[in-house]
């Protein structure tokens, strides 16, 4: 058979390749699944007293953007990493968020400490955070699992990295607007602790989950 009569041939029996959606697309349709959740969450918990007005404290505020960047940036990264032709930069970007995030606790941290003479370094057990960030970052981490699925295949560690750190942080957006911390340590090692941790199992999840799913 001739080159030109094989390529023919092939052309013709090829089924139509849907093209991929680009990683801001996929992210806005997790963002579509997500924020929804958050909310069904903080209300079925209930909000905090005056809400309202501690999201207008500066502190509280900083700490709500920084968790919601994250949020976000991690999402794109996650979709970015499945694609060849994104750059590789784009893949520490949840990274940096995530570190000045923990930089803006670690200083608020700090303030709080000198202002009472160290009572906000007071740590003490806080259990209902690890199930509350578990149960809320399980929907937008199967979310993410299936928007991944429906995404091209590359780099698929960093995909599925990016995609628990985004799922992790945000449930730790919501976990303020209805279960408060005693002290900024708390915060720090408990609430932050747990994201870290989540990231690493919902990861690891993620990989095996994509892994069955393919084979």
């Amino acid at each position: 058979m001739k080159t030109e009569d094989l390529i023919a041939q092939l052309a013709q029996n090829a089924k139509p390749v849907r093209r991929a959606l680009p990683p801001g697309a996929l992210t806005a349709r997790w963002l579509l699944v997500t924020l929804p959740v958050l909310a069904v969450m903080v209300l079925v918990m209930g909000p905090r007293p005056h809400l309202l007005a501690l999201l207008m404290q500066p502190r509280f505020a900083t700490a709500e953007i920084l968790a919601a960047a994250t949020t976000v940036i991690s999402a794109y990264a996650a979709f970015c990493a499945g694609r060849p032709d994104e750059p590789g930069w784009k893949l520490l970007m949840p990274v940096a968020a995530f570190l000045l995030w923990l930089a803006e606790l670690g200083r608020q941290c700090f303030v709080l400490a000198v202002q009472t003479n160290g009572a906000a370094l007071e740590l003490h057990a806080d259990w209902i955070c690890v199930p509350a960030i578990a149960i809320t970052a399980l929907m937008p981490a199967v979310a993410m699992v299936w928007l991944l699925r429906r995404s091209a295949k590359f780099r698929t560690t960093h995909a599925c990295l990016c995609g628990a750190m985004a799922a992790a942080a945000a449930a730790e957006l919501a976990l303020p607007l209805f279960h408060a911390a005693d002290t900024m340590m708390m915060v720090l090692v408990w609430q932050m602790g747990s994201v870290a941790l989540f990231t690493m199992l919902g990861a690891l999840a993620a990989r095996l989950g994509l892994t069955a799913l393919h084979a």
